[in-house]
């Protein structure tokens, strides 16, 4: 088992930052990728970005590339989503998920074993 636990939501303005945080724990050994996805009220849940474990890859959403970055912390078994340049579109609810597998899609929350309980941002116009 993984567990995921999500921190660093909150209100903020229009155009302005927010850095996201999950720290994990359990048998993070067995983990090869993890994401970030959000769930806005009445709509499903969204790829946001992505990392391979081992640093050697990201991947991000159409809507967000260039403005959110996705990094971690080996050492410290945490996950980071810095977001730049918020829109009010990007509010929602936040969760980091982790997943062992690595040809599964990036995009679909199916493929992901592991979830955080989520954080919400919301992004004020």
């Amino acid at each position: 088992q993984v567990q995921l636990v999500e921190s660093g939501g909150g209100l903020v303005q229009a155009g302005g930052s927010l850095r996201l945080s999950c720290a994990a724990s359990g048998r993070t050994f067995s983990t090869y990728a993890m994401g970030w996805f959000r769930q806005a009220p009445g709509k499903e849940r969204d790829f946001v970005g992505g990392i391979v474990w081992s640093g050697v890859a990201t991947y991000y959403a159409d809507s967000v590339k260039g403005r959110f970055t996705i990094s971690r912390d080996k050492s410290k078994n945490t996950l980071s989503l810095q977001m730049k340049s918020v829109k009010p579109e990007d509010t929602g609810v936040y969760y980091c998920a982790s997943r062992r597998d690595r040809l599964s899609s990036w995009y679909h929350p199916d493929t992901y074993d592991y979830w955080g309980q989520g954080t919400q941002v919301t992004v004020s116009s």
